[in-house]
């Protein structure tokens, strides 16, 4: 059994991701905390799009976006496939969700500004 992709927020909006806290259980050490970080995290998948080589759309994400955590999987790109996923954390719900889908957005090659 491996910790679910719904789980994927918590690696960075979780004092202790489920991915953690899995790997604690396994091996019978004590399990951390799980609490929320923040009063939102919004996780967004990243879907290849027509541009093979996201690094320059991911350079641009971090410098615009410091607060994104973006985790990218070393697939191959094809149009549709799951790439990666970025989380987005804070006490705006509005505002997380917006960061979160224009990060994503952007890596796919949807948006460029």
């Amino acid at each position: 059994m491996r910790p679910h992709n719904s789980g994927h927020w918590s690696m960075d909006g979780a004092v202790t991701s489920q991915f953690e806290n899995h790997l604690r259980a396994v091996l019978d050490l004590p399990l951390g905390d799980p609490r929320p970080r923040a009063r939102w995290t919004v996780m967004v998948n990243v879907l290849g799009g027509d541009y093979p080589d996201m690094y320059h759309a991911y350079l641009h994400c971090m410098a615009r976006d410091p607060g994104l955590r973006v985790h990218m999987y070393g697939k191959d790109v094809k149009p549709g496939r799951k790439v990666g996923h970025v989380n987005v954390f804070g006490d705006d719900l509005d505002d997380v969700r917006e960061r979160a889908r224009h990060a994503a957005a952007y890596l796919r090659g949807d948006i460029t500004e």
